[in-house]
């Protein structure tokens, strides 16, 4: 039996059937009943209250064969919207979505609309083409929010200067989130972009019953995430999991002229350094994760190249697995999806030759757009715990 005053039992009733209808979408009254336990009674009273302050709405019905057809009730998504963006030196992915995560609009914005160089108004021009989605999903920027930037780098709690960015030098040297909240009106969040893809890890890949693992991200470019006690952390400066900047010996047999005592392992495993390892191995491709499924298809021809490059890429993971010890190891990116479960292997060999624990290398479930979505979710979480009070997870 539950106790405790009215008006909290009311609050938590409203919350509880807040999630289910978040989670599982549009449900009958009786399906909703069901699920978190109330009375037939009761459960009408809620709806009916909730419907009268705007926060559900009658959904269409659901037929259920003999008689009468069961009406649908779902939470109303005009309550709130956010935007959600992966920015990179290509350009900005932007989406628009209502508080249910309907995606309203979704625009690819390129360089040329959304600039990185130094001296350009990125702000005004982010701002610019932010408001261009908001249009097309029927909105305006006031009507958002929040927005959340999964950006390459780190920003800094502390200045909120976005910092380990070298591809985005004009997004860098001042506060970015309040530069961009004040342009836009909105409240801003600007996430490291490896960070977001822990995120969506978390609530949807393969690290959904992990508590602590380490994300490594193998694309154009190298990265990471730290994920403890379900949490993600992101350090004091907002640094943690910057990987990139480990400096490690180049352990590859095959030398391609780094320095063999000490180099900043982003330089080892990025897409150009991929790309002359591959070379020196008589591999050709035009991207260092097209190199990589070549060898794959090479069978034995290619074994050679992916196991230097295996070599590379335990030497960073190495020191992040003696210090935290983790679940797991979830390799992800392009690079990591065009290798497979043979790079997988080989990645898992050199490591275990380096480190003491045993930990578990795997491929993680993240799709292509997987910063995007991160995005998404970490806004969809804030905005649900500031508007109906539901827990915002490990973010």
């Amino acid at each position: 039996m539950r106790t405790g005053s009215p008006r909290l039992l009311r609050e938590i009733n409203d919350r509880a059937a807040i999630d289910t209808l978040l989670r599982q979408g549009p449900l009958t009254r009786s399906h909703l009943e069901d699920v978190i336990g109330l009375s037939k009674p009761a459960t009408a009273q809620l709806l009916a209250r909730l419907e009268q302050e705007g926060v559900v709405v009658k959904d269409g019905v659901r037929d259920g064969g003999r008689g009468p057809r069961a009406q649908l009730w779902a939470v109303n998504g005009a309550v709130a919207r956010v935007a959600a963006v992966d920015l990179t030196p290509h350009g900005a992915d932007m989406v628009i979505a209502d508080i249910t995560g309907k995606v309203l609009a979704r625009r690819a914005a390129g360089s040329s609309e959304v600039p990185v160089l130094a001296g350009t108004d990125v702000v005004a021009a982010f701002a610019a083409a932010l408001a261009g989605t908001a249009e097309a999903a029927g909105v305006t920027l006031a009507e958002l929010h929040r927005v959340v930037i999964g950006a390459p780098g780190a920003v800094d709690p502390n200045t909120g200067r976005l910092g380990s960015a070298p591809h985005l030098p004009g997004w860098s040297g001042f506060d970015l989130p309040a530069a961009l909240g004040a342009a836009l009106g909105v409240e801003v969040t600007v996430e490291n972009d490896v960070n977001l893809v822990a995120l969506h890890e978390m609530a949807e890949g393969r690290a959904t019953e992990l508590s602590d693992f380490v994300l490594v991200w193998l694309s154009e470019g190298a990265g990471g995430a730290v994920v403890l006690d379900r949490r993600l952390r992101r350090g004091a400066a907002g640094g943690s999991g910057e990987i990139d900047w480990l400096q490690v010996p180049d352990r590859a047999r095959t030398d391609t002229g780094f320095d063999r005592f000490g180099a900043r392992w982003g330089d080892l495993v990025d897409s150009p350094a991929i790309l002359a390892l591959a070379d020196a191995h008589e591999i050709s491709a035009d991207t260092g994760w097209a190199a990589v499924g070549a060898a794959v298809k090479a069978g034995e021809a290619g074994r050679a190249f992916l196991a230097d490059l295996a070599r590379r890429v335990a030497a960073g993971i190495a020191n992040v697995v003696s210090v935290l010890d983790p679940e797991a190891v979830l390799l992800c990116g392009e690079v990591s999806r065009a290798g497979g479960d043979l790079f997988l292997e080989l990645v898992s060999h050199e490591l275990h030759e380096l480190v003491v624990p045993r930990t578990p290398v795997e491929l993680a479930a993240a799709p292509g757009d997987a910063v995007r979505a991160g995005a998404l979710q970490s806004a969809l979480a804030t905005v649900r715990e500031e508007v109906f009070g539901l827990p915002a997870g490990g973010q």
